[in-house]
């Protein structure tokens, strides 16, 4: 199979928006239902600031949609094909660590 360079630019760019520990948390957070900014904040321990930075990265790059609604902002996935993504090298990350033990 091979991708255009334009497509290959567009799966990097969500791997990369995806590809730190805090926002792989605030995907898992958000798979089943929108959260405003402080629920997030509030069940990761994070910072508002820097989970704000995280959000708008990922919102930037489509991976997650947003809303106002008064002075909150809620978040959710925009395409669910990101979760279906991380599931996939979640099971390869739990097959690389059985085969270690």
């Amino acid at each position: 199979m091979k991708i255009s360079e334009d497509i290959a630019e567009k799966v990097a760019n969500v791997l990369k928006a995806v590809g730190h520990p805090t926002r792989l948390r605030i995907i898992e957070l958000l798979e089943d239902r929108e959260m405003c900014v402080g629920e997030i904040c509030d069940t990761l321990g994070e910072k508002q600031a820097m989970t704000s930075q995280h959000l708008n990265m990922m919102r930037d790059r489509d991976v997650l949609s947003c809303r106002r609604e008064g002075a909150k902002m809620y978040y959710a996935i925009k395409n669910k094909n990101v979760i279906k993504l991380l599931y996939c090298i979640y099971d390869h990350c739990d097959t690389k660590r059985e085969e270690t033990l």
